[in-house]
């Protein structure tokens, strides 16, 4: 029997390179892995606080790219096999309607692939 995750939305698998920076430091801090309307997996580049706040920007790719910036909290950390990288779950806790209408749409846009 498989074991299946239950999630409030599906998480779309992220194919290009998508920067993430740190609004507060404007530094990068990694890329994202995959995407969700409530969160995301960012493959982290820099030093993370397991429990704490972050601000971040990036950009949605296609067509149509917008900025989505988004308020969000690091729920786990994981150290990778690669030297100075890690995975990151983040939780949204904010970000505005405009952003999350573009995020969904994304999200939803055919031929995406989803984890």
């Amino acid at each position: 029997m498989s074991k299946r995750e239950h999630r409030r939305s599906p998480r779309r698998k992220v194919a290009e390179t998508v920067r993430v920076a740190d609004t507060m430091t404007e530094e990068i801090v990694g890329r994202l892995g995959n995407l969700s309307e409530g969160g995301m997996l960012l493959v982290a580049s820099a030093s993370l606080v397991e429990d704490a706040l972050y601000q971040f920007r990036f950009r949605l790719p296609g067509a149509e790219a917008i900025d989505i910036e988004a308020g969000a909290h690091l729920l786990w950390l994981d150290r990778s096999t690669s030297l100075g990288q890690s995975w990151a779950g983040f939780r949204f806790i904010s970000m505005s309607e405009d952003h999350r209408d573009a995020l969904h749409a994304w999200i939803e846009a055919p031929g995406a692939h989803y984890d």
